[in-house]
């Protein structure tokens, strides 16, 4: 039976490096070529990376992607019968579009344009683009190939005029970011999508991050009956393959750039099964490609002894490897000697830079200049904040002398209630676990430990605390963490109001702090680092709340 074998490329672009991302493209076609694939499927705005923002508002850079295309198609014509599905903006009289077009032999013959176009938690496309409408098919060896763009699949009207074109198989390139529960959702739709239109649906998406958002790849391939016949890897770039017959049957799967048998029966179950595992790698993924992409040389970070600094030195190890990660113990009076002891032992374990800066005199000295502004005033959060801007300020010193990007260590939780200093452990570059929940952090510790135990289970164990004053504790003020998280995941992630919360079984005066707590510190994260999304709700391009805000729910 004849058939068309088709690569299916996750690929890690880097938004608005037109020459990189086209590089990668060629490179992925001519290793597809070399193994028998006529044609290669590549995510949405694989030229361009995703999402390009203003930088699409800029005529010039929307001029060089065209040059970038064409210099593309160019170089693949020396891939002779090879058809390239690439992603790219495309200026048309009606205005710009997300298109994707197919370069064969030297020439485009034919571009799609995106119909649906997602304007809701992270997506603006209606800023920038305008929709299209009409189908793109195209034929090789008597397979018919239809196109699709992400968001295009989640709706009726484009994946049933590729299926009236006749087509075997369903083309859809995608950029969609991860978050817990993304990859499920997917399957879903796409299943959706194959019992409508009874086509093959050959799904590939990005990966790799940028900035706050996160592509985790795991791209599929579904039969036309709705069975899934191929995974790609999660959270790394990868080249897989997968073969469509005339009758639209898809054969031989395969994962990799191996034709090892073992490989196909690996591609049809998901690689990461945990979600402290899925998390951990997106954390991994989100720090690495940050640092990468920005030119950073290394981290540092404050480690205090306590659980959110720890999971975070160990996922900066994890990601960077321990050469390039620092770490400060900044004890002041208040520290607890188990403190500094744990965060010796964690730093030896890792075997990472590690140094110690003591703040009691810094503080003091503070403390006495201040003294005649104060007189008659009893200490307060004033004095607990000074101590954390000292150490932010000499984090920031150490990162301007020696180029390191400094990592924040403040939790969802934290930030959602205010438990945190603004310009002092909020002051850094990059936040790993912002749209961590705190009882996750904790999950994630002990997931961490299963696979070697890199963080002292004391750590784990002795209950959170900022250390700011005399035997304070996280929860002096505030309510249990679990209840903490169980308010935020339903006020902030699913826009639950304070009726339906406390009517959900939690006390309404836990309900109304944390909500007023939210609410009252905006302030705070309109000016933190921003961090991995893993959720359907962090706190930064889905989440724009208005500063002065006379609402009260």
């Amino acid at each position: 039976m004849a058939a068309v074998r088709v690569g299916i490329a996750q690929i890690n672009a880097l938004v608005g490096d037109l020459a990189g991302n086209a590089r990668l493209v060629f490179e992925a076609a001519r290793d597809a070529y070399a193994q028998g694939a006529r044609v290669l499927l590549t995510p949405e705005l694989a030229l361009t990376g995703y999402p390009p923002e203003d930088l699409l508002l800029r005529p010039a850079f929307v001029q060089k992607c065209e040059v970038s295309l064409r210099s593309l198609c160019a170089e693949l014509s020396s891939l002779k019968g090879m058809h390239v599905v690439v992603g790219h903006v495309c200026q048309t009289p009606e205005g710009l579009r997300n298109a994707a077009s197919v370069l064969a032999d030297g020439q485009i013959l034919g571009t799609y344009f995106k119909k649906e176009l997602p304007n809701y938690s992270v997506f603006d496309e209606k800023r920038y683009f305008v929709p299209g409408e009409a189908p793109l098919s195209f034929s090789i060896e008597g397979v018919r190939f239809g196109i699709n763009i992400c968001e295009d699949i989640w709706g009726n009207s484009a994946p049933e005029a590729a299926a009236n074109q006749n087509v075997q198989a369903l083309l859809v390139l995608n950029a969609s970011p991860f978050s817990l529960g993304k990859q499920e959702q997917r399957v879903r739709v796409a299943s959706r999508c194959v019992n409508r239109t009874h086509c093959a649906l050959i799904y590939a998406n990005l990966v790799g991050a940028q900035d706050e958002l996160i592509f985790d790849g795991a791209s599929f391939v579904l039969s036309r009956d709705g069975l899934m016949v191929l995974r790609s890897a999660d959270f790394s770039s990868d080249l897989s393959f997968i073969e469509i017959s005339e009758s639209g049957e898809v054969l031989a799967p395969k994962i990799g750039t191996t034709a090892d048998s073992s490989l196909a029966q690996r591609a049809l179950t998901p690689q990461i099964q945990s979600e402290e595992a899925l998390v951990w790698e997106a954390l991994k993924l989100c720090l690495t490609d940050y640092v990468h992409k920005n030119g950073f040389r290394s981290v540092i970070l404050g480690l205090s002894g306590g659980i959110d600094s720890a999971v975070v030195l160990a996922v900066a190890v994890d990601a960077l490897g321990a050469d390039r990660v620092h770490a400060v113990m900044m004890p002041s009076r208040f520290t607890a000697d188990i403190s500094q002891i744990d965060a010796r032992d964690m730093a030896k374990r890792l075997g990472i830079d590690y140094r110690e800066i003591a703040i009691a005199e810094l503080a003091n000295s503070f403390d006495q200049v201040l003294a005649p502004f104060f007189a008659g005033r009893a200490p307060d959060a004033t004095e607990e904040n000074i101590q954390a801007r000292l150490r932010g300020m000499l984090l920031m010193a150490l990162s301007n002398k020696f180029g390191h990007l400094v990592l924040t260590t403040g939790n969802k939780s934290e930030l959602s209630t205010g438990y945190c200093t603004l310009y002092g452990d909020m002051a850094g570059g990059f936040a790993v676990l912002k749209d961590v929940a705190k009882t996750l952090v904790y999950r994630l510790a002990r997931w961490r430990n299963t696979i070697s135990e890199v963080i002292p289970v004391r750590i784990i164990t002795r209950p959170p605390s900022a250390e700011l004053r005399a035997d304070q504790t996280d929860q002096d003020n505030l309510p249990e963490y679990d209840v903490i998280d169980a308010i935020i995941e339903h006020y902030v992630e699913r826009n639950a109001s304070v009726a339906d919360i406390i009517a959900s079984g939690y006390s309404k005066e836990a309900v109304e702090q944390v909500v007023r707590l939210i609410r009252i510190n905006e302030y705070k994260r309109k000016q933190g680092p921003f961090g991995p999304r893993i959720t359907e709700r962090a706190f930064g391009r889905d989440w724009r709340y208005p500063l002065s805000n006379g609402f009260r729910d």
